[in-house]
């Protein structure tokens, strides 16, 4: 035995009393793993408990580390110029819900539509009506699949995560398509905003309740001997009927055909017509959403392979969430191709990293952590999405890019669907590299797409479960 290891078990023995030579060794960290005595003093010492240790503790103990890393010098750097933007029309604002999904998928449609049509600057598609539907859907395709599993045991790994998500008000670009072919579309003041559909949570607590209660039920149905398809099918229907009520009530029923006035940019009446919802979508914003593609930065995963998510869709019978894994270098110039043609997309990113609330600058050096706290923060992108430190958590609508001159982008800028008094005038503005480690998802038209990306985009999906943490909806 070394002296060192001597001298801690004569302090152990001291300590203990009259342990057992096993009880001496526990004491030591090499066979425990607890935090000795030792240890502790060891630590301390990084706390020097000098007149600065205490000055700075006294004043961070009332402050937020946030706060008190602003970078000062970073924040009078502040620049709203881009050599390349898309002129955007009123900022939407999807109050206490987890809707940015729709609202970004709709903006796109919406600034399209606006154009086209000479339409108002704060027009609007109904974002009620469709959420209604998606939470309709996201019903039946819980309890079509309490049907599709029900051989499985309940603590089976995807049984668990039905269980576990069986709803919610997340989301991402494949349920914006699929939904707006199914259901279409109506103006905003056909259906407006209720508080249930401002504050989903109520109502989004109500209905995974009773679809948990629900699939228990469809799971033992379809386990008895001589149960038939068509019977769980009109007990899933008639179970879908409480649901349809439950929504009714709470966000108003879907308008199966409506009158609108059409006004102009001056806001005089063009034309007032009757539509169905499916009529209005074709003549107001009919897109053919094959033609949009998602790619993604995911270094955690091979470039260049097409990938797809298990139950990650909002209609069973609709598409699940595909998307090409591409390296930044190759994402960028698409990026910037759509935003020259005047292009808006669907956009994604982790989107509280380093935000300047106050002006909406995303930028790496807006917090000086490591200074404040006497120490360094090194993970790169791939280290920080492996270890569940990043991952995309918000939808916006990608609408600026800011050119050096040989092309290169120093910024980027987002419409932002938190109302026109966040950030910069409803909008947030990231730096090109904070655009490089934080964004992940970007929706583009085949158009912009060159040849030989969108041939690798034909390739075999590769099937990743739905419970992977790089797939948590959009809010």
């Amino acid at each position: 035995m070394t002296k060192k290891y001597l001298a801690l078990a004569i302090g152990a023995m001291l300590v203990c009393g009259g342990a057992t030579a096993q009880k001496k060794k526990q004491a030591l960290p090499d066979y425990n793993g607890g935090i000795t005595t030792e240890m502790m003093q060891q630590m301390k010492k990084g706390f020097g408990g000098s007149a600065s240790d205490k000055a700075l503790r006294n004043i961070m103990v009332n402050q937020s580390p946030q706060k008190l890393a602003m970078n000062y010098e970073n924040a009078t750097k502040f620049d709203s110029h881009f050599s390349n933007r898309v002129v955007s029309k009123a900022v939407t604002d999807q109050k206490s819900s987890g809707r940015c999904w729709m609202f970004t998928g709709m903006n796109v449609l919406r600034n399209q539509a606006i154009r086209k049509h000479h339409l108002p600057a704060d027009f609007q598609f109904s974002q009620a009506y469709l959420f209604f539907y998606d939470q309709l859907e996201k019903s039946n395709l819980f309890l079509q699949a309490m049907i599709d599993t029900y051989k499985k045991p309940m603590n089976d790994q995807e049984v668990e995560w039905l269980f576990k998500n069986p709803i919610g008000d997340g989301g991402q670009f494949t349920g914006v398509a699929n939904l707006i072919d199914k259901y279409g579309l109506v103006p905003a003041d056909v259906m407006p905003e209720t508080y249930n559909t401002n504050n989903t949570s109520s109502i989004s607590n109500l209905i995974a309740l009773k679809l948990r209660e629900d699939g228990l039920q469809l799971r033992e149905m379809a386990a008895q001997k001589g149960m038939t398809p068509a019977k769980l099918q009109a007990k899933k229907t008639e179970m879908l009927g409480t649901i349809y009520r439950m929504l009714a009530l709470t966000m108003g029923e879907p308008p199966a055909e409506f009158t609108w006035q059409q006004k102009d940019a001056k806001g005089e009446i063009v034309e007032t017509a009757t539509y169905t919802p499916k009529e209005f979508y074709e003549k107001f914003a009919k897109t053919d959403f094959s033609k949009y593609y998602m790619v993604m930065n995911d270094p955690t995963r091979e470039y260049y392979k097409v990938y797809e998510i298990q139950y990650d869709r909002h209609v069973y019978d609709g598409q699940n969430w595909r998307y090409l894994n591409l390296p930044m270098e190759d994402i960028a110039p698409m990026c910037i191709a759509s935003i020259k043609d005047s292009t808006m997309m669907y956009f994604s990113c982790d989107v509280g990293k380093f935000l300047n609330r106050d002006n909406g600058l995303m930028d790496m050096n807006n917090y000086d952590y490591e200074s404040l706290m006497g120490t360094t923060f090194g993970m790169d992108k791939k280290q920080r999405v492996s270890t569940f430190a990043s991952g995309s958590s918000h939808a916006m609508t990608l609408c600026a890019v800011d050119l050096d001159k040989d092309g290169k982008p120093l910024k980027w800028m987002v419409e932002n669907s938190w109302g026109p008094n966040y950030g910069w005038q409803g909008n947030l503005i990231m730096t090109n590299d904070w655009f490089n480690e934080y964004m992940f998802r970007v929706v583009l038209e085949e158009k912009y797409i060159p040849a030989n990306i969108r041939a690798m985009m034909d390739q075999k999906p590769i099937m990743l479960p739905a419970w992977d943490p790089m797939f948590a909806p959009e809010e």
